[in-house]
């Protein structure tokens, strides 16, 4: 595998890493330390740069209209992204724009004009409701909404927690077991315009963000036209899944980030802090968190790179986007732990961004799949055994 990042690479990496240092790390000297989003005035602008940078909606493949850059690109570019105060909730305060529901590439064009382009425009807001009360981890076993087709109609009934956005959404991607085959083979995905009677947002669910929220649905006979089933009936989980493992790659690469930038202020902190007679760069013990923490940021950007060049030349890639997701997840826990340990006291205050990536990297171990299920995917994988 080849780490030289070439001409085109080294040019967006550089300007993207100039982007976050002196637009995007100043304003947020003037922000709350749990701050999610940048003032209105400023987001605009800093969207309009990124337009004519030519890198607004990163993840758009370029058939919608967006940048279609390769996946290695598209990694290397999180890394750098993630290098602010809250670049693990919201790289660049969203200021690259996002993808809408990336399941939606795979709508029929009545449904890609109705929600998709709308979306890609910034017109609607979609949520992804697929986690429910009974489970996660192993999300198609765990569905217990029910659908039944009544007509040309489909009633759902049932609910999903842990759900992002969905108070603030037009519509939600909503996953339902319509057979009675207990497995992927029985869950079918709608479209569901969340102003449908039977839609409800029964609560809020608070987080280790301090910011940040999830909810909780509940669908009571909710009618959805049979013409808002995405995919085939019976088939939508497939639809869900094939489109994870692709994400998870920037998404390892966004914990990488905050681990290289945690090193840095460890490495900087320990060559000017004095403590009993001498700097802490002379004392062992600090050399050797920082030399484990060198390895295992070096182990992390290994897997991603490895993950994203095999995506890139169409090789089959969800074992090694699972490492990448696990291997990065875990090391830049411990990296950004080993980095407050060196700071001391500063280290656990809101002066310093270390504690908030902290408590991020916390939930980025059972984002996107937990650790678990990583370990579950690639396990299967080695041993031969059928997928779950």
């Amino acid at each position: 595998m080849d780490l030289t990042l070439n001409d085109e690479q080294q040019l967006i990496v550089e300007t993207v890493r100039r982007f976050v240092r002196d637009e995007i790390v100043p304003l947020e000297a003037d922000l709350d330390p749990d701050a999610g989003a940048l003032h209105p005035d400023d987001h605009d602008r800093l969207v309009d740069k990124t337009r004519k940078m030519g890198f607004f909606g990163l993840d758009i493949p370029a058939e919608f209209g967006g940048p279609g850059i390769d996946v290695t690109t598209r990694a290397l570019m999180a890394i750098e992204m993630s290098q602010h105060r809250a670049g693990l909730y919201n790289p660049c305060y969203g200021t690259f724009g996002g993808a809408g529901l990336a399941q939606l590439y795979e709508a029929t064009e009545a449904q890609k004009e109705q929600y998709l382009y709308p979306a890609l425009r910034g017109e609607k807001k979609g949520c992804f409701a697929l986690t429910e009360p009974s489970g996660g981890s192993d999300p198609a076993r765990a569905i217990q909404t029910r659908g039944h087709q009544d007509g040309d109609e489909w009633i759902l009934n049932g609910a999903k927690l842990y759900i992002s956005n969905a108070d603030k959404a037009d519509f939600a991607l909503v996953f339902a077991r319509t057979s009675e085959d207990p497995g992927r083979n029985g869950v079918t995905a709608f479209i569901v315009d969340t102003d449908t009677p039977g839609f409800h947002v029964r609560r809020v669910v608070h987080t280790l963000r301090s910011t940040h929220y999830a909810t909780e649905l509940q669908f009571e006979d909710m009618r959805v036209p049979a013409g808002n089933v995405l995919g085939e009936v019976n088939h939508g989980f497939a639809i869900a899944n094939d489109r994870l493992s692709r994400q998870r790659i920037p998404y390892a690469a966004g914990c990488l980030g905050s681990a290289i930038k945690a090193q840095q202020m460890a490495i900087d902190w320990a060559k000017s802090r004095s403590t009993f007679g001498s700097l802490l760069a002379e004392k062992q013990m600090i050399q050797a968190m920082i030399v484990d923490n060198e390895i295992d940021i070096r182990h992390a950007r290994y897997t991603i790179l490895d993950a994203a060049q095999k995506a890139d030349r169409g090789e089959r890639f969800r074992t090694e986007a699972a490492m990448a997701k696990l291997v990065a997840s875990e090391a830049s826990s411990r990296v950004v732990d080993r980095a407050i340990q060196i700071h001391g006291g500063v280290g656990v205050t809101k002066d310093l961004p270390l504690e908030r990536w902290y408590r991020e990297l916390r939930i980025r171990r059972i984002g996107e799949g937990p650790s678990e299920v990583q370990r579950l995917i690639i396990g299967r994988e080695l041993l031969g055994i059928s997928a779950f």
